[in-house]
């Protein structure tokens, strides 16, 4: 069976599933997360950032303190050792352990001569805290602290006796600094004194305006080496007095004054000290007006495509941490929050993830909060699905721009895998597992029961493919995203083993992240062509073929694929009539785990799904009740996140929403960033987790629009809650863009603007209503045969229905 969702077809169908009503529910809601207090802990902080800088804002009034973080703040260094030389030869004989039925010694071998040998891994790191000391001597009254997500423009303000005190923070991406700027509305009344309190050893500096440090980001525990890194933050204050200690700035007696802070290392920029010089004494030439102007209308070009409205209720007008407590503790239905959280998710993206960022975001975006560092699982890249949900927004969020840095990650992957292929398999082109660093670690992981597996090289490229299905641009498609596919491909075919009893092509001995399963009384992780490397070797293989054919080049390449393909296993269905997450019907060892990584078929492919493959549909349905019924299940935020989309696309609209709730309720914090609760994996503390913020974002998406079939389907999975509302700039496949109205769970209107040329067939439910189509703004009358209306449109233009 051929992957529609590799297909990129001409004729885009739009299938209308309920009746066009006429309806007015225009609203306008201010999207911030707002409190009447300072921050106590840094989950309950606001973040701001540039797509390089972030930082997280407390708040506080007799101290603020700003947590500093930079994407390139990187420990450990390139590890030439990272994989053993396992080879053609010894992977055979390993194989054939496996394909012999001796699943121990298989696992013995794999273990020993397949394992990764990371010396110097590394890790993200966060630089500290910026403290800011004021001098307030009085009764504070009228506090509030807000993140407005409309301007990314965080702001405080205060009344100390009568003196009225206000700052505003930003991140800004065209000056490529972060700016605060403080005020008193009384002259003399604003002093304070500007230090540091930095988790890496530095050597701290003062002129009469600047604090400086230097330093590099050791940390033991991922091995040795680290970035170089400078940090500069300027102060201005044009009526008040500066003095100067060794480590501290001190401003007295103003009413106004602006920090300027830029943070660089020498990753990649071997001119980090003179670029940070440079920058703060560029922005210090500039009013703060200014760059909050330029830095508004950057960001507003981004976040502006988008708005969504999902009902009203009281609690719009709540403080968001009170209204989070009440979802918390009521379970009381706020839709507004929901909208809320959708935004947010996009913000997040377009702050830690622009064209010119150095790196994409990692597991905690670019906020690090040195509890991910510390854990075992550190703040990097996971490439089994953690990585992956942080883009799963951008192309269906309208942020597009946003995935560039990880596609040159990707690029960057692919040319270090080159080696591990080579060296642990003996095969031509790339591969990358499990975990990945800034230093080109590309190996399997040091445990092979979750290190193991070759095809995480394969999921994150499919991002390539699926930024070409939304905007069908074919430039890069050619340049960018079809020679690191068609590499990974190069890797699978040579990889590929056949089995002598099935006669399928196989992948392994790989794992099903981060599974096991038993065989006679015995746990075991390693197996061949688990169900999660099939689906990832089917995706790799489609995308080129597909990606060939429209560039019109490789055609025999394109014909090994097809051949290929079509000897990969099938899906199949177990005993208890779920998926079967390995090629054999092994009995999970932990059926609470909280992976479900074969599930991939379903969501975000579409190799399995509802119209085309009803039955193993059914097994993905009965395979996610299972988890979430499992005792004790270990539910984190990503997993139920991936919850949410497994039943958007299921179009089970009560469970769906059920799951979105649970998830702000259980894994999420006043400041709505999602994260891992206290408890799992040994963690003492709650530790955000960037990637269920925009996961659940896509997935809510998916609840309004889907478009993974070839064709677009307007609310396939509404909730009643969700009965009336409307969603503005949703991006589909094909290279459209979608505004829909709903009211009573019925469609009023919707808009379908060409972003690229293309033809469009809608094909009309039989309704009583009559049918208004516009094209451009103009009545249209178009062709309708057996039901299907056929309309062409070039780029800019659109086509209407009312």
């Amino acid at each position: 069976m051929r992957n529609r969702v590799g297909i990129v077809k001409a004729n885009v169908v739009l299938l209308v599933i309920i009746f066009f009503v006429s309806c007015d529910n225009s609203a306008s809601q201010h999207v911030r997360l707002w409190y009447e207090q300072p921050a106590r802990e840094w989950m309950q902080a606001t973040p701001i950032g540039n797509g390089r800088i972030g930082a997280m804002i407390y708040g506080g009034v007799e101290v603020e303190t700003i947590a500093l973080n930079e994407i390139t703040l990187w420990s450990g260094q390139y590890d030439e050792h990272q994989q053993q030389p396992c080879g053609k030869e010894q992977l055979a004989r390993i194989r054939q352990s496996f394909f012999e039925g001796n699943m121990e010694e298989g696992n013995r071998l794999a273990t020993h001569y397949l394992s990764g040998t990371p010396h110097s891994f590394g890790t993200h790191l966060p630089f500290g805290d910026l403290k800011i000391k004021f001098q307030h001597n009085g009764k504070v009254s009228n506090y509030t602290r807000e993140l407005d997500i409309e301007q990314s423009v965080t702001s405080v303000s205060y009344t100390v006796d009568d003196v009225r005190f206000t700052r505003e923070y930003l991140c800004s991406n065209p000056d490529d600094v972060l700016v605060l700027k403080l005020t008193s509305d009384k002259k003399d009344a604003l002093s304070f004194e500007l230090g540091l309190e930095l988790l890496r050893k530095s050597i701290i500096s003062t002129t009469s305006s600047m604090i400086s440090f230097t330093g590099q980001a050791l940390f033991d525990k991922q091995g040795p080496g680290g970035v170089f890194y400078k940090g500069n933050i300027h102060v201005a204050s044009p009526d008040g007095t500066l003095l100067v200690t060794d480590s501290t700035l001190k401003v007295q007696n103003a009413s106004e004054a602006v920090i300027t802070i830029d943070l660089r290392t020498d990753y990649k920029n071997p001119a980090y000290v003179e670029q940070c010089d440079a920058t703060i004494n560029k922005v210090a030439q500039k009013s703060f007006e200014a760059i909050k102007e330029a830095h508004i209308a950057d960001y507003k070009s981004l976040y502006d495509r988008m708005d969504i409205f999902l009902g009203e209720t009281e609690y719009d007008k709540l403080p968001t941490d009170h209204r989070w407590k009440q979802l918390k503790e009521t379970g009381k239905d706020d839709p507004g929050l929901l909208a809320l959280f959708f935004q947010y998710g996009r913000y997040l993206l377009i702050s830690s993830s622009r064209e010119n960022s150095p790196l994409p975001a990692n597991l905690q975006g670019i906020w690090n909060d040195n509890l991910a560092a510390n854990m075992p699982w550190t703040c990097d890249y996971h490439l089994d699905i953690n990585t992956q949900q942080n883009y799963w927004l951008a192309n269906v969020g309208n942020l597009h721009e946003c995935n560039t840095p990880l596609f040159r990650y990707i690029e960057d992957l692919s040319m270090h895998g080159e080696k591990t292929a080579m060296t642990v398999y003996g095969s031509p082109g790339w591969t990358a597992h499990t975990v990945a660093n800034v230093w080109g670690y590309t190996a399997p992981g040091q445990g092979v029961g979750w290190g193991l597996f070759p095809t995480a090289g394969a999921w994150i490229a499919s991002h390539l493919w699926s930024h070409f299905q939304f905007t069908q641009d074919k430039d890069f498609l050619a340049k960018e995203a079809y020679p690191v596919l068609k590499k990974s491909a190069e890797f699978f075919l040579d990889y590929l083993v056949k089995d002598p009893k099935s006669g399928y092509l196989m992948t392994g001995p790989s794992t099903s992240p981060e599974n096991s399963f038993l065989v006679d009384g015995r746990e075991y992780a390693l197996s061949m062509s688990p169900t999660s490397d099939r689906v990832l070797v089917y995706e790799a293989f489609e995308s080129c073929i597909e990606a060939s054919r429209i560039l019109r080049v490789d055609e025999e390449f394109r014909k090994e694929l097809i051949k290929a393909q079509a000897l990969l296993p099938p899906f199949k269905i177990g005993k208890d009539g779920t998926l079967q997450e390995w090629f054999e019907d092994y009995d999970l060892a932990h059926p609470n785990h909280r992976h479900s990584s074969h599930l991939l078929a379903f969501y975000p492919f579409n190799q399995i799904s509802m119209k085309h493959t009803p039955q193993l549909a059914d097994a993905v349905s009965k395979s996610v009740f299972r988890q979430l019924n499992s005792e004790n299940w270990e539910d984190v935020e990503w997993s139920r996140a991936n919850m949410i989309c497994f039943y958007a696309r299921l179009k089970k609209a009560d469970e769906a929403y059920k799951n979105m709730k649970s998830l702000l309720v259980e894994f999420s914090r006043e400041n709505l960033f999602t994260m891992s609760p206290a408890g799992v994996a040994g963690a003492e503390s709650d530790i955000f987790s960037f990637d269920a913020n925009e996961a659940a974002a896509a997935a809510l998406a998916e609840m309004l629009i889907q478009s993974h079939e070839g064709y677009i389907e307007l609310l396939p999975t509404l909730p009643k809650e969700l009965k009336t509302g409307y969603v503005k700039g949703v991006c589909v496949r094909g290279g459209g863009v979608v505004d829909l109205k709903w009211e009573d769970g019925k469609v009023c209107s919707m808009k379908l603007t060409a972003q690229v040329e293309n033809t469009f067939t809608v094909l009309i439910p039989s309704t009583s209503v009559e049918l208004s189509v516009l094209k451009n703004g103009k009545k249209f009358s178009p062709d309708i045969s057996e039901g299907m209306l056929t309309v062409s449109l070039e780029k800019g233009e659109s086509i209407e229905f009312e």
